[in-house]
């Protein structure tokens, strides 16, 4: 437990750290640039807000995912072995949503908690980042069938080359999140 505790506070110290040259940038750029200071104010401003409005239905999405979808099934659908069915169902799964990116990270946070493979959950959160339907209807309709069959052709092939090679640097150093 001592140990547990030990790794929680320097995890905290190190978010703290970060989070304090974040300001620390943040305020020497508004000091070099003091013309933007209103606009800064205003997109943060703007940002909280949507934080507040989805973070508490994040949150409970997550606590429901976490009591009602047990390890058991994501190791299947997700972990180690589930092989070119994981990765299909990533995809499924990440090209669904059409929230922004950031509410995938708790997800895709879980899913390597409940026992997902990494490639998966890096597979899950580029399809939320690039593959999502509406999208591809969207550009279907402007670009053409063509245009659109070609990028998710190519975006299919290189996230999951991504995947691998991101899933092999896990392995060598392992360190899952």
């Amino acid at each position: 437990m001592a140990i547990s505790s030990q790794i929680s506070n320097q995890q905290n110290l190190k978010d703290w750290i970060s989070f304090g040259i974040v300001l620390l940038i943040a305020f020497v750029f508004l000091k070099i640039y003091p013309s933007k200071t209103g606009s800064v104010i205003e997109y943060f401003w703007q940002y909280t807000m949507e934080m507040v409005l989805i973070l508490p239905a994040v949150m409970l999405i997550m606590g429901l995912f976490s009591v009602y979808v047990s390890n058991n099934m994501i190791e299947k659908y997700l972990g180690k072995y589930a092989g070119i069915k994981g990765m299909f169902l990533s995809f499924f799964l990440g090209s669904l949503p059409t929230g922004p990116l950031y509410v995938a990270f708790p997800i895709a946070s879980h899913l390597l908690e409940k026992g997902a493979r990494v490639s998966n959950v890096i597979i899950f959160l580029s399809a939320w980042a690039c593959l999502k339907i509406p999208q591809e209807l969207m550009e279907f309709q402007f670009l053409g069938w063509k245009f659109m069959f070609l990028r998710l052709f190519f975006t299919v092939i290189l996230v999951i080359i991504m995947a691998k090679i991101i899933e092999y640097f896990f392995e060598i150093t392992d360190d899952r999140l």
